[in-house]
């Protein structure tokens, strides 16, 4: 279990009320990881959510092309959410994720969290809304990778 104080410091959770945010911090707790360790790779089940505190993530999927080339999609910055298929059906990853420095980090336990979403449909807007929110700043970032590559 987590402190609900330090849910409150970020404004992903905010507009959550101090039972849900308990109830989130019921099955949280703090990580910190090394740099350079893989906290999850692409294909792997989404059974935990994190929001990083401190510190960051870079982020990768296997290159289309084949072999073992891995292709940088971009990096998770404090406040920011990752392992964002935790709460998205089919619940799988989507790409692989090394500490690109020391990181510390709330981990979510993702199957009760997803309860929680089903169970009470304004914290699953809430989650969901936060989710799509960081979904689009992604997207907007590897299109500019894109462009980029292109030019």
């Amino acid at each position: 279990m987590i402190s609900l104080e330090l849910l409150r410091r970020y404004p992903f959770f905010a507009g959550l009320d101090e039972a849900e945010l308990k109830a989130i911090a019921m099955i949280a707790e703090e990580v910190k990881v090394p740099a350079g360790t893989i906290l999850f790779e692409e294909g792997q089940d989404a059974d935990t959510f994190f929001l990083l505190l401190e510190g960051s993530v870079d982020l990768s999927f296997n290159s289309p092309l084949g072999g073992s080339a891995q292709v940088h999609i971009g990096e998770v910055n404090p406040g920011e959410p990752f392992a964002i298929s935790a709460l998205i059906s089919p619940h799988t990853l989507k790409h692989t994720a090394r500490a690109g420095t020391t990181i510390h980090a709330i981990k979510i336990a993702a199957p009760p969290l997803r309860a929680m979403c089903e169970n009470d449909a304004r914290v699953g807007y809430l989650m969901m809304r936060k989710v799509a929110e960081g979904a689009m700043e992604r997207l907007h970032f590897t299109r500019i990778q894109l462009a980029a590559a292109q030019a």
